[in-house]
């Protein structure tokens, strides 16, 4: 661990990383869960609510919770599981993760079932988690799920990096590399249908689950003049989330008016849950990168712009081809 070890809200533990370039990191070990990413400036990028209860067993709402050993109700546990549930212990004696990243700042936890846990999930593991910062301020969440039955049975779970993103505004964001692909609709009855913008904006509640996704997506904020671009391995779902005015008042930990101020864009394995045989390994990894320059952010956006108008043309030559 490369971290410094301090007291958080309600006396929660969590290990703080500091980047020599001035971006820093927060890891409460309830949850694994990450609750703070902020750049060189000290500007965070992601959200918290300001109603999160940080009060075991409730989950913290914001951040980066971990959905396993399932995603929302899709099974017979809780909602996205318990591992966002769970104290973590910090892994003195971590095994080499395949990485390309020299990040010297970082920490490694690591989670395995309790008594009680095997009476609801009957599942030994290992779930091992760095969260470590990369030289120009990346956020990268590498997880090794370890299948350690001694009973010879393999075990199947759905999972998730559930990241809260801060935005200025969610009327000035749009999300990109999702376009024409299938989701599944939440709000629908889990209907499938294809996605037939060339961004994604937002205007009412969402909840969809994108299917077969690139392994990279972009979260473009014109107020701010910042792209997030998330990066993910193993992961082939994303899921994007606002909740709206409406379920924002229903919630207790949620404020009445901060569903404006964020937005959910989450690396996923859904449709297909993953099986890991005894000893087998699952290593799904998630890095976001934030763009920030402001020439940068203009090339990015002539560029997005530039593939969206390429992609109108396509739609409207296959539009033809059909007719």
């Amino acid at each position: 661990m490369s971290g410094e070890l301090a007291e958080g809200v309600n006396s929660l533990e969590k290990i703080i990383l500091r980047e020599p370039r001035g971006s820093s990191a927060e890891v409460y070990l309830y949850g694994g869960h990450v609750t703070s990413w902020k750049n060189e400036h000290g500007e965070e990028l992601l959200f918290v609510s300001s109603k999160s209860f940080f009060k075991p067993p409730k989950p913290i709402r914001g951040g980066i919770p971990l959905c396993f050993p399932q995603f929302s109700n899709l099974g017979p546990l809780d909602s996205h599981g318990f591992a966002r549930n769970k104290f973590w212990s910090i892994d003195i004696d971590p095994p080499a993760l395949p990485t390309t990243s020299s990040s010297k700042a970082y920490v490694d936890l690591i989670l395995k079932p309790s008594e009680e846990d095997m009476k609801i999930w009957p599942h030994s593991y290992e779930f091992r988690l760095r969260v470590a910062l990369g030289p120009g301020g990346d956020l990268m969440l590498t997880s090794r799920i370890r299948n350690t039955n001694c009973d010879g049975k393999s075990f199947t779970f759905t999972f998730a990096y559930h990241t809260y993103f801060s935005v200025s505004v969610i009327s000035e964001v749009r999300v990109e590399g999702l376009e024409t692909l299938d989701y599944l609709d939440n709000l629908q009855k889990r209907e499938r249908f294809t996605e037939q913008g060339d961004a994604i904006t937002f205007e009412g509640p969402v909840d969809k689950i994108y299917l077969s996704t690139p392994t990279k997506i972009a979260i473009l904020d014109h107020e701010k003049k910042r792209t997030f671009v998330v990066r993910k391995d193993g992961l082939p779902d994303a899921v994007v989330w606002n909740p709206w005015d409406k379920k924002a008042k229903a919630m207790a930990d949620f404020g009445d008016d901060e569903y404006k101020y964020m937005l959910c864009v989450e690396a996923a394995a859904i449709e297909k849950p993953i099986t890991l045989k005894p000893a087998a390994n699952s290593i799904p990894r998630e890095s976001s990168r934030v763009v920030e320059d402001p020439l940068l952010w203009l090339l990015y956006v002539q560029v997005s712009w530039i593939f969206g108008w390429i992609n109108e043309i396509r739609r409207a030559e296959d539009i033809v081809e059909q007719c």
